[in-house]
């Protein structure tokens, strides 16, 4: 590859990159990059499907109980990927465990409206550290269900683009 300075009549130098074997060093290089981010997603996906396993395992034999919403935590989404910010609540709850004992958690579960102080919210709590609760909701397994297909439909078309994508 030969990067060159071809000066424009009354302007700033431009660069001209002529690449050798046509093009094939752009290719290998789109080539790379495409795996590379291939690797990046399925091992994020991974562990998402790893940790929501790992936690419905952790949650199946632990007590649930009704607990009371307290208030909420607000935020806003981050508004990456050219998308809006939105405004998410993390409720915060307290429930009692078998002894009477009161602990209190926030969920990592947002939603886009406040749920109503005293509302009663659904808990699984550790019965060794009752300190260690998480609110009992359906797993987005359909959203990472989703997701594989549309990943699979992305990266096969993307591999096609680079086959097709004129260079040298």
């Amino acid at each position: 590859m030969t990067f060159l300075w071809v000066p424009a009549e009354g302007a700033a130098p431009d660069l001209i990159v002529r690449t050798c074997c046509g093009g094939a060093v752009v290719k290998i290089v789109l080539y790379v990059i495409w795996a590379l981010f291939v690797v990046a997603v399925v091992w994020s996906l991974w562990r998402t499907i790893k940790d929501m396993k790992r936690r419905e395992a952790l949650m199946a034999g632990w007590p649930k109980v009704l607990a009371t919403v307290t208030g909420s935590l607000s935020g806003w989404t981050s508004g990456v990927g050219n998308s809006s910010r939105t405004r998410r609540c993390w409720p915060h709850y307290q429930f009692s465990d078998g002894r009477g004992d009161v602990y209190r958690g926030e969920s990592d579960i947002s939603t886009a409206v406040e749920i109503e102080p005293g509302s009663p919210l659904a808990v699984a709590y550790n019965p060794a550290d009752p300190g260690e609760s998480y609110q009992v909701a359906a797993q987005s397994k359909m959203v990472v269900g989703c997701l594989i297909p549309a990943f699979a439909a992305f990266a096969a078309g993307s591999l096609w683009f680079i086959g097709i994508f004129p260079v040298g």
